[in-house]
């Protein structure tokens, strides 16, 4: 049985302790969180995109610390849970590591790459699991591309389009400073800035153009380059000032011969296809997949237990692997870069 604290009750806070109860062999045993109310159950404040709204829940048999280095001292906390605001995940993430414990922290795994950097080097002295919330591959329309991608069966991947828009979360304090949360790239296009690294590798250069909001990039398109030869990548992220169309996302992917499409809005209350997952082949007519566990909350139940499978047998989980995590950041860094000098810009060596 693997014993996981949770540090950090808000919204993700509250998926991840419900997610657990669902993987086998895990078991929630402390939560550390300032708010008085939420240490004794009481979620109802609790509001996000997707799931359930927070409620009363009841807390027996789990420890509530208000400190974090009190649920850091805990002897059955073996695993690290960090939901916290994505400032607060670097200084809290090497405690949790130089306190003996693995940690599997939220997307962003950091704000600064050199803190992405910091705390990779902190699981390596520890000799520790550092495992980062990425859940997108693992929602079924993802799920699916990686596995058809790594099939070869469609040929060489010659590039993608990828698409990710909310309306603006006037939900979520604290979404435009630079400071706590970073607005709409590191909170939103990170997962698609994940995935890309995951599919194409690392760029060479980007360039991006949009608008920003507090100095933050609001609305933007940035075409990823690569040598000669390689994948034409494209993606278009952000926020838009209304809210009847609160979460769209989708992606089209063009293989050597067949072609993968899907695009997913929420329009009002209702959440719906705008395109179903299909493949469009070279010839013949495009075909739908039926692709099942639609439900959000399934993607973090799969992401969890795949991170608590690689910790308990120390073995690898691509899609949660700190590198990648990193890489990720860099990417949206330098898209912000490239916005604000308005021309290309290249990626390290």
């Amino acid at each position: 049985m693997i014993k996981v604290g949770i540090v950090g009750l808000g919204f993700m806070g509250m998926v991840h302790y419900l997610s657990y109860a669902k993987v086998r062999g895990v078991k929630v045993v402390a939560l550390c969180e300032r708010d008085e109310k939420k240490r004794a159950g009481d979620w109802r404040g609790i509001q996000g995109n997707f799931g359930p709204p927070g409620e009363r829940t009841d807390l027996a048999g789990v420890t509530a610390y208000a400190e974090v280095d009190d649920l850091l001292a805990d002897p059955q906390v073996e695993v690290v849970d960090i939901t916290l605001p994505p400032a607060l995940h670097a200084d809290v993430a090497c405690r949790a590591l130089q306190a003996g414990k693995h940690v599997f922290c939220e997307k962003p795994l950091a704000m600064r790459l050199a803190d992405c950097d910091r705390i990779r080097r902190a699981a390596h002295k520890a000799d520790r699991r550092l495992l980062v919330g990425h859940v997108l591959p693992y929602f079924p329309e993802y799920a699916w591309a990686l596995k058809e991608a790594s099939s070869g069966k469609h040929g060489r991947l010659l590039g993608g389009s990828f698409k990710r828009v909310i309306s603006d979360p006037a939900w979520l304090a604290n979404y435009w400073s630079a400071e706590i949360i970073g607005g709409p790239l590191l909170d939103l296009h990170v997962h698609d800035a994940h995935f890309i690294r995951m599919l194409f590798g690392r760029p060479v250069s980007l360039f991006t153009s949009g608008r920003t909001r507090n100095g933050l990039p609001e609305f933007w398109n940035t075409q990823f380059i690569y040598e000669a030869g390689g994948p034409t990548v494209h993606a278009v992220s952000g926020t838009i000032n209304q809210p009847g169309r609160p979460f769209q996302h989708g992606f089209e992917l063009q293989f050597e011969r067949a072609t993968l499409v899907f695009d997913f809005a929420v329009l009002g209350k209702e959440a719906a296809y705008l395109c179903p997952p299909t493949v469009i082949p070279t010839s013949g007519a495009a075909k739908q997949v039926k692709l099942s566990g639609g439900d959000p909350m399934h993607a973090f139940q799969a992401e969890l237990r795949d991170a608590m499978r690689a910790i308990s047998t120390d073995s690898e989980a691509s899609a949660l692997e700190p590198q990648l995590a990193r890489d990720a950041i860099e990417l949206c860094h330098l898209q912000a870069k490239s916005l604000a000098a308005g021309k290309p810009v290249k990626l390290s060596s």
